[in-house]
């Protein structure tokens, strides 16, 4: 895996973040992310001011991977870079947006569910795809079940991920890490509750390093 990728995976958890504040609260949960020692996010483009969120998130944390997601158009992946994002996430596989950060050299992750998704980034020369929504699009035993015909690929999942349920998606071997929001929750982030979201990831790397043994 490339280096973007392996960072990712050796987190092992992406938090999926919808900042309605940025100037408010994007430096507060960069640190709080990295105090729970999840320096990883995923700010998607569902908020405006995602943008700003970045580049806020890039400078607080100069070591954090800070990416965008629910990127839907090649002018969003500009404007993504120009923040300072390290990687892109889109909802679905647009292969013009693949192509589009291939050709700039930064690493994309698209939403694939199905074969001819599959078949499709296969084509494009992608390691690492997302899987979403993860839990409505079959779960676990569905990624499985598409691993068999393409075993080229670690998936991350996200779209119902929890406490509940991490230990089990990263038991599996074809899993590259979770995607998740529920340790930033909008109630969590537009409360400020800090403290509370670096205890969910440290729970989160707790269960990690159970499955990997990596601390």
């Amino acid at each position: 895996m490339n280096a973007i990728n392996q960072a990712i995976s050796n987190i092992g958890v992406v938090p999926v973040i919808k900042l309605n504040h940025p100037q408010r609260d994007a430096a507060p949960l960069a640190q709080a992310l990295c105090a729970g020692g999840v320096p990883v996010a995923e700010v998607t483009f569902r908020a405006a001011g995602a943008a700003e969120a970045i580049a806020i998130m890039t400078k607080t944390c100069p070591d954090m991977l800070v990416g965008a997601g629910t990127v839907l158009s090649t002018a969003q992946v500009d404007e993504a870079l120009a923040a300072g994002a390290k990687f892109i996430v889109t909802p679905g596989l647009d292969v013009d947006i693949v192509k589009y950060c291939q050709a700039k050299g930064v690493a994309v992750f698209p939403g694939c569910t199905t074969p001819t998704d599959y078949h499709a980034a296969y084509k494009l020369g992608l390691e690492v795809l997302k899987f979403f929504p993860a839990e409505q699009s079959g779960g676990l035993a569905k990624i499985k079940a598409m691993s068999a015909p393409f075993p080229m690929f670690k998936v991350m999942p996200t779209g119902g991920i929890s406490l509940k349920n991490l230990k089990e998606y990263l038991s599996a071997s074809v899993i590259c890490a979770c995607g998740g929001s529920y340790m930033v929750t909008a109630d969590l982030i537009d409360n400020q509750k800090w403290d509370e979201i670096t205890e969910l990831c440290k729970q989160s790397v707790d269960i990690v390093k159970q499955v990997r043994g990596n601390g």
